[in-house]
């Protein structure tokens, strides 16, 4: 079969590599063209265009860039149209991705929609399209079967692909891994600033500024595969280290982390850190988000998985640098800490075992 994917973030990037890897298992003779990065391109195929062209963050982030989004569309439209596939698939990203899902289906291409869209916290309207384009839709959250399921949209619970992730890793020795990334013998706190440029910069700013509360510690920045290396060195120090494309290694060896909201919250849980939940957008985008995301208690992943507060969140003037050195402390050591690590284990049983990508590869492989 020809698969057409589009994903348009680094998450999307991990997921779309995994799932194009079941496929190939499943579909030896599988073609691939895809919107992705890196990770995607090393199963093969096609790389139309890198994500890192296409994230933008926040309303008016999206407003600035929009002649560039509506123009990625369009050329987008014109390129499946001229590489007509058996399948689309769509990863996330809907902002862009249902206007192509309307586009393809009018071209009679089957839809799938590869981890649903967050609709329980927004734009909750946007069920009406999937039901009228999207073919097969696929969750990766155990509560996203009952929202769709509410909306007369069936849907298939596959598992979280990250489990999928994680469980291929092999062993790391924290030892090795200092030595190999010149890093010093002090324990790690591990800085998850995002993937995108304006977010990093504002991000490490504050989580940096809690530096001189934690002089027995060493803080080492995950560097994005999207951003150049050279981005980072302002951030660099003789206690503030960078490692490139390492983030799961860096996670495993590090005490605790402070992570900006986004996949990398449960990807931090799932690799048994404890972390405390960073966010700060633009006013303008987070006054228009509050205004607009309804019923929704928590931003990380693992709170709203969980249903209650197991990660503290610190949301716009909530992190600053005194508040974040009072959580950091509590999951150094000490009661909170364990506690923390206790909820993880029921986190990772809610949300099943691996084999999410091969779940996912077998209902797609089904589709005529």
């Amino acid at each position: 079969m020809k698969y057409y994917i589009i994903a348009g973030e680094a998450s999307g990037d991990l997921h779309g590599s995994n799932l194009m890897k079941s496929l190939k298992q499943k579909d030896p003779n599988a073609e691939f063209r895809f919107w992705g990065g890196d990770l995607m391109e090393k199963q093969g195929g096609t790389l139309v265009k890198h994500y890192r062209d296409l994230a933008f963050m926040g309303f008016l982030e999206v407003a600035m860039n929009l002649k560039t989004i509506l123009n990625n569309i369009k050329f987008c439209k014109a390129d499946i149209k001229n590489n007509i596939p058996d399948v689309l698939i769509l990863v996330d990203y809907p902002g862009f991705n249902l206007r192509i899902a309307k586009f393809a289906k009018e071209l009679g291409i089957k839809v799938v929609y590869y981890i649903s869209p967050q609709l329980w916290a927004w734009k909750e309207g946007r069920v009406e399209t999937i039901k009228k384009y999207v073919d097969e839709m696929m969750v990766i959250l155990p509560f996203e079967e009952d929202f769709y399921h509410k909306h007369n949209v069936k849907s298939h619970f596959i598992g979280h692909p990250l489990l999928d992730a994680i469980s291929t890793l092999q062993d790391v020795d924290i030892e090795y891994f200092k030595k190999e990334n010149n890093l010093n013998e002090k324990e790690i706190i591990a800085l998850l600033p995002g993937s995108r440029k304006q977010e990093v910069e504002k991000m490490l700013e504050i989580m940096l500024s809690v530096r001189p509360y934690f002089k027995d510690y060493q803080f080492v920045i995950a560097g994005a595969p999207s951003l150049e290396k050279d981005f980072y060195q302002k951030y660099v120090d003789e206690n503030v280290h960078f490692v490139s494309n390492r983030t799961y290694d860096l996670l495993r060896c590090s005490k605790a982390a402070l992570v900006t909201s986004g996949t990398a919250t449960l990807e931090t849980a799932l690799l048994n850190v404890p972390e405390v939940v960073c966010y700060r957008g633009s006013k303008i985008s987070y006054a228009i988000a509050k205004r607009l995301v309804k019923h929704i208690k928590y931003i990380s992943l693992v709170n709203l998985i969980m249903d209650k507060e197991v990660v503290k969140e610190l949301i716009q003037s909530e992190l600053n640098t005194k508040s974040l050195v009072e959580q950091l402390k509590l999951i150094l050591e000490g009661d909170s800490r364990n506690l923390m690590l206790k909820e993880y284990e029921t986190l990772r049983t809610k949300l099943g075992g691996k084999g999410a990508s091969d779940n996912a590869a077998d209902i797609i492989l089904k589709i005529k």
